[in-house]
């Protein structure tokens, strides 16, 4: 059993979309096309312009082409941070456990009753096309959110032991 003051953490990679990847790599390309113009033909400051643009956009679009996110419980708090490039951290939310309505797999028929409500929909989940079986949870936030995460079961454990009710393994 797990009590209620425990730390777990989970990371979990997200996969980049294909239109992140084949930009990255397009930008990359008119990087290295443009710096070689500019040695190579008078369009000089032209193609260093365009050269240095298209590097800094390369820059960006890497960033956003490696994304992770990770998962921390502690003290009756998820955190989740987003993790870019390895190298960046950007903290995008804090949820108390109290104020969770439902944690469920997201295949779950606990979640039935929730389907036909809108809500923000937050996927901090790998964002893989139908996996099976399906790792995702679900959790319905204050009435108004809900996250789609990928936690371990070490994760889902610490959530249950404080709000038994209401999460859900099935």
């Amino acid at each position: 059993m797990v009590n209620d003051n425990s730390y777990v953490e989970c990371l979990v990679e997200s996969k980049a979309s294909p239109l992140m990847v084949v930009l990255k790599y397009l930008t990359l390309f008119l990087a290295v096309l443009f710096f070689i113009a500019f040695i190579i033909t008078p369009l000089g400051i032209i193609a260093l312009i365009l050269g240095i643009a298209a590097a800094v956009g390369y820059y960006f679009i890497s960033l956003n082409a490696s994304i992770e996110f990770e998962y921390q419980y502690c003290d009756r708090e998820i955190t989740v941070d987003k993790v870019l490039n390895k190298s960046r951290r950007k903290n995008v939310g804090k949820y108390e456990v109290e104020r969770i309505e439902i944690m469920a797999p997201s295949r779950s028929y606990h979640l039935d009753e929730y389907r036909n409500k809108t809500y923000k929909v937050l996927d901090y989940s790998a964002r893989e096309k139908n996996p099976q079986p399906d790792p995702t949870y679900t959790i319905i936030y204050d009435g108004k959110e809900k996250l789609i995460l990928e936690p371990s079961g070490e994760f889902v454990a610490a959530v249950k032991s404080v709000a038994p009710r209401k999460v859900f393994t099935d």
